[in-house]
């Protein structure tokens, strides 16, 4: 992006929370953090250096590899209570590594949680790549790799600001520490509800943050305030028992994959607005973004209109989006003449905040059950969800990261939306209800996060690390 916000954010300088910011104590972090970043850069290259993929159909051992890794960086940073813990998934083999390390509060000290995920996405087509995907390589003030931004720069962050803190504050340290490092959220997290019931006391926690999303662009900080939530499923249209001659048989039938389209067709109106009654759509984004800019980061082609209504920042974050990320028929190299019976198609349906999943969900099933193409059998199966989330900007520990990060940044800090979903923050919310959850990143709009070339920002990574350390240590002078 190149783009200001629109929208004026808060002025860090006129926080009412004085002192910390004002005496030497900023400047002691800042000089801890300046000596041990080449350090941090290198750890976070050897993290990278490790493919701990957890889709199933990846080999366990590099996973494996990189918890035993990151509990390592725990214990250098002076963590002794260590442990790689995981949970079995409904079919009884073992989710993915989580690491959890503990400092106890001090009497009257709040404790806060500090999450990121060691598990990376795979690398695609390895021919996209202009550097090895786990080779980490620093080109032009980036830093390139698998994992680099997402989201094992989320780890280092963390690591290098708790340091720098305890290196700065000494015994005056006394805010609980707890770091949770997950090791399964790129395969869909999917023993993260039953690892938070089995480890409910050890991870408490008065504020968690959670280190796994992205600034507003590089020299501007941002505070993740809304995100979408998700569903999937899939859709199947059958029109014959069995493939047939399509010079035989073609003309009063259409084949699956025509009439598969047409009912995908009906999903978007001619705007290209999700056409599905019964979804939440609000055009309430508090900042915008140029088109110019939106075609750049998102490489769209010349002459490609834009869909949909309302601001772009409202259609990134607050409206719903549908897309279709599957599509099952023979190949153009293996077709053949006939007409084909069936064809079944993925979408995936992110969700404004406020929207119940399994309404959304039911909204599609009688959307596409209600437009089957020439009275073709149509087939919908359900797949994953997960609840959007939004944050109490009015709560302290809000406020006080928004100083962090424009303290950090030296200009004032964004409250954003991300498009995405963290679908097991509302396990956090469920379990956890009364805790402060802060969602904050070290991406960009170029990091490229799950792409080919994903790459960190690393001056803003610096400041990012310096932030929390600034939280860290705010919130262990003065509590919530």
């Amino acid at each position: 992006m190149t783009s200001s916000p629109t929208a004026t954010p808060q002025n860090p300088s006129a926080h009412p929370f004085p002192g910390f910011a004002g005496n030497k104590s900023t400047e002691d972090l800042r000089a801890a953090i300046d000596r041990s970043f080449a350090l941090t850069v290198e750890r976070l290259k050897e993290l990278v250096a490790i493919p701990g993929i957890a889709w199933p159909s990846f080999d366990r051992g590099p996973l494996e590899r990189s918890a035993e890794a990151v509990a390592e960086l725990l214990r250098g940073a002076g963590l002794d209570n260590v442990q790689i813990l995981a949970c079995n998934k409904p079919d009884g083999t073992p989710g993915g590594p989580a690491v959890v390390a503990r400092r106890p509060a001090m009497e009257g000290k709040p404790t806060i949680l500090l999450y990121a995920h060691h598990d990376v996405q795979p690398t695609g087509d390895p021919g996209l790549w202009e550097t090895e995907p786990f080779t980490a390589v620093e080109k032009d003030g980036r830093l390139y790799g698998r994992g680099a931004a997402d989201d094992k720069a989320g780890i280092m962050a963390h690591v290098a600001a708790y340091a720098a803190v305890s290196e700065v504050l000494g015994s005056a340290l006394g805010l609980g520490v707890t770091f949770f490092f997950e090791g399964e959220e790129e395969a869909g997290s999917p023993t993260f509800r039953s690892f938070l019931e089995e480890n409910r006391e050890l991870l408490r926690a008065d504020v968690i943050v959670v280190a796994d999303s992205s600034n507003w662009k590089v020299g501007i900080p941002a505070l993740t305030t809304s995100l979408r939530g998700l569903v999937d499923g899939t859709i199947e249209v059958q029109v014959l028992e069995h493939a047939v001659h399509s010079g035989m048989y073609g003309g009063p039938v259409l084949d699956a994959p025509t009439l598969l389209s047409r009912l995908i067709a009906t999903l978007h109106d001619d705007e290209g607005n999700v056409a599905i009654e019964g979804l939440l759509a609000r055009d309430t984004a508090a900042v915008d973004l140029p088109e110019e800019d939106y075609r750049a980061d998102a490489s769209v082609l010349d002459g490609v209109r834009l869909a949909g209504s309302g601001s772009i920042t409202s259609r990134l974050w607050t409206k719903p989006a549908l897309s279709i990320i599957g599509f099952d028929a023979p190949s153009v190299d293996a077709a053949s003449n006939t007409l084909l019976p069936r064809a079944r198609a993925k979408f995936s349906l992110r969700l404004a905040p406020g929207q119940i999943p399994a309404e959304a969900m039911e909204a599609v099933r009688r959307h596409v059950e209600s437009n089957a193409q020439f009275g073709a059998r149509v087939t919908f199966t359900p797949g994953e969800s997960g609840n959007p989330f939004l944050t109490d900007t009015s709560s302290p520990a809000a406020s006080l990261a928004m100083w962090a990060l424009g303290e950090a940044w030296g200009v004032p800090a964004v409250e954003t939306g991300i498009g995405g979903s963290i679908p097991f923050i509302a396990d956090l919310t469920e379990l956890y209800p009364d805790v402060h959850i802060l969602v904050t990143g070290v991406e960009d709009p170029d990091s490229r996060a799950h792409s080919a070339n994903e790459s960190l920002h690393l001056g803003d990574f610096r400041k990012a690390i310096l932030a929390e350390a600034l939280l860290l240590a705010r919130i262990n002078e003065q509590g919530l």
